[in-house]
């Protein structure tokens, strides 16, 4: 896996390279595209949650599987819900809770100190996704936010020094996570913190974002569940495709229709963002809490 996750840091850091120059020359906005690989890659990723689910349930000593899609499915609307009553709230949390998700999943090795210490490094190294676009695309990145009724970082606090100072932190936090390894994961922390830079740098926050989630964190994830289904990649892969489609085709479904629906009161474009936004953020924190519970429910046994 060590080596899988180094040639792939290194493709996808070549890759954010040669496409920075591509979509200047091409200077569009492609937010359906966006919507597309976000719906196919970036998705497919928790599309096992109903297996982790099972397994976590039978760990509990429940046989049926019933109560993990209501209570996941519960989980989501209330996040939905508690978004539309308190926007400011719930997405500060949620890019809180995203960046730690981030910093932990693409640290592809084991990590592990006094719990806050630990945490607290997850989440600044996680925070370039989030710190990176508001420090090199400020007004684009506050334009999206506005359209999600969101606007903590217009304040004066957020100021470029602030933004500094926290990307520094996201790298020194990397640098010393890996500190103790060598030197291939070393240099997957390096090139995933430039990666984004080169991204954040050079293309829209949303187009930026997209790549980062699906072809870097998405695919990641995916890789390491398609070995866990086989050893083997291949036959591992055809597995995971076919329990992957399920589920992501369903949720598909629901977000395309999602926008049909709020295309009656807003722009396309807002729309496609609202849904993306809203859509993550109900899927991610059912998502984070279902792999808590299930690693430390393991450990225990």
């Amino acid at each position: 896996m060590e080596k899988i996750n180094f040639k792939h840091s290194i493709i996808f850091f070549n890759f954010c390279i040669l496409i920075s120059p591509l979509y200047l020359i091409l200077n569009f906005e492609p937010v359906i595209l966006c919507l597309f690989l976000i719906l196919i890659l970036g998705i497919s990723h928790g599309a096992l949650d109903n297996i982790k689910g099972e397994k976590l349930l039978k760990l509990f000593g429940y046989k049926q599987s019933f109560a993990f899609y209501f209570i996941y499915i519960v989980i989501s609307l209330l996040i939905i819900i508690l978004w539309l009553l308190f926007p400011n709230i719930i997405l500060l949390l949620f890019l809180i809770v995203a960046a730690y998700h981030f910093g932990k999943e693409d640290t592809v090795f084991s990590f592990k100190r006094k719990f806050f210490i630990s945490e607290c490094l997850f989440f600044l190294k996680g925070s370039t996704v989030i710190i990176a676009p508001l420090l090199l695309k400020r007004e684009e990145t506050n334009e999206i936010f506005k359209i999600l009724n969101f606007n903590i970082f217009e304040a004066k606090f957020f100021n470029n020094e602030f933004l500094i100072v926290m990307l520094c932190l996201s790298f020194f936090s990397s640098l010393y996570i890996s500190k103790k390894e060598n030197t291939n994961l070393k240099g997957i922390m390096i090139m995933d913190f430039f990666s984004l830079i080169i991204l954040n740098l050079f293309l829209s926050p949303i187009l930026a974002f997209t790549l980062y989630f699906c072809f870097l964190h998405s695919i990641r994830h995916s890789i390491s569940l398609i070995f866990e289904l086989n050893k083997s990649f291949k036959p591992g892969f055809k597995k995971f495709i076919y329990k992957a489609i399920p589920l992501t085709f369903a949720t598909a479904v629901i977000f395309l229709f999602a926008i049909y629906f709020l295309n009656n009161f807003y722009k396309v474009d807002e729309a496609i963002y609202k849904v993306i936004f809203i859509g993550l953020a109900s899927l991610t924190f059912p998502h984070i809490l279902l792999e808590y519970l299930l690693e430390k429910n393991e450990k225990r046994t």
